[in-house]
């Protein structure tokens, strides 16, 4: 039996040319910095999303808390939203390891957070208050739909940003599906931020490696919070060869990923007994629920599980399923038949 799994594009597989560049990688210390091709790998990072500087950290977990750890000192205070990765999927880490209060506000149903409730959360200068340091947005928004957040709405918040002298952070995971959705370069997604990370290994298939982008004054002192983490590696090489082609060859197939998704969401609509917002499928990602009384949201994954169709369950009756490269149109095709035939049984 052929799984299709579309719990999350995490699952992806390194290409054959991937494997291949791994096994012939310059190496070399990257504590040292003598690793040419993780150097590579960060210069070209940096350009493409047009930053000075960037830094190859293992996960996008420990790039985002870098990055807080980096801007805030503990007893200060990050805005984010109450629907943000940074915030219900990374462990408390910001709290737990570097003292940093998250200030949660509502995030909207297209991903972001109100300019009004942004500004409302911003501390006075007042000595009963953490100080507010820290903006923190997502693009794609996960939780939202896989939601792309334009340019426009970046300058808003970067324009409040720089009028309360803050600094902006964007957990930017998929950020290359955000610029492929609204069809722009990806550098107007990121110039009105501070610092963002971006990862290789979802929809860009590299088996590993996210990277943190900033400044260069910011990326070394970055550098040292990554060696407090334990994130100093050695022959990073082996990652970063990979990571190099997936910026080189993945980012302009994302369309098919896309496109899959589209065709998916549009097979749910007409499945009776399941409902989903199809303006909010914009990207790789699709969120759906179970509005049937005849099953319960354990036999839909029960019985869906049975037909080698793997996903998510997000709440009690809410599903995600995220398209990626290991996802092909016949696979989409037959898992619509799979859907229908389970909430048919």
């Amino acid at each position: 039996m052929k799984i299709i799994d579309l719990r999350s594009d995490t699952v992806t597989l390194p290409t054959p040319t991937m494997r291949e560049a791994i096994y012939h990688a310059e190496l070399g210390d990257d504590v040292y910095g003598e690793d040419p091709t993780t150097n590579h790998l960060e210069k070209l990072a940096a350009e493409r999303v047009g930053k000075e500087a960037a830094l190859l950290v293992p996960s996008g977990t420990m790039g985002n808390l870098i990055c807080v750890l980096t801007h805030c000192a503990r007893g200060e205070e990050v805005i984010l939203g109450d629907q943000s990765h940074m915030f219900l999927a990374e462990a408390g880490g910001m709290s737990a390891l570097g003292g940093i209060f998250p200030h949660i506000i509502p995030n909207q149903p297209d991903g972001t957070m109100g300019l009004e409730d942004i500004e409302a959360a911003i501390r006075a200068d007042n000595i009963h208050f953490p100080r507010t340091r820290l903006i923190c947005l997502e693009n794609t928004h996960n939780r939202c739909g896989g939601s792309a957040l334009s340019s426009d709405y970046f300058e808003s918040v970067a324009t409040l940003a720089r009028h309360y002298g803050l600094k902006i952070h964007l957990d930017g995971a998929r950020i290359f599906n955000a610029a492929v959705a609204l069809k722009v370069n990806v550098r107007e997604l990121t110039r009105s931020v501070d610092t963002l990370i971006f990862c290789l290994s979802k929809g860009l298939s590299a088996p590993i490696g996210s990277m943190v982008c900033g400044s260069q004054e910011f990326i070394a002192k970055a550098l040292r919070m990554r060696k407090v983490l334990g994130g100093g590696m050695r022959q990073t090489g082996i990652i970063a060869a990979a990571g190099t082609l997936a910026l080189d060859q993945m980012v302009d197939r994302l369309p098919e990923d896309h496109s899959n998704a589209r065709s998916l969401a549009e097979g749910i609509a007409d499945i009776p007994g399941l409902s989903i917002d199809l303006p909010r499928v914009q990207t790789n990602i699709i969120y759906f629920d179970l509005v049937s009384d005849r099953l319960t949201a354990e036999e839909l994954i029960a019985r869906l599980g049975q037909k080698g169709i793997k996903f998510s369950r997000t709440e009690p009756s809410r599903f995600r399923m995220v398209t990626h490269c290991g996802i092909r149109s016949e696979d989409i095709a037959s898992t619509l038949v799979c859907i229908r035939e389970a909430m048919e049984e």
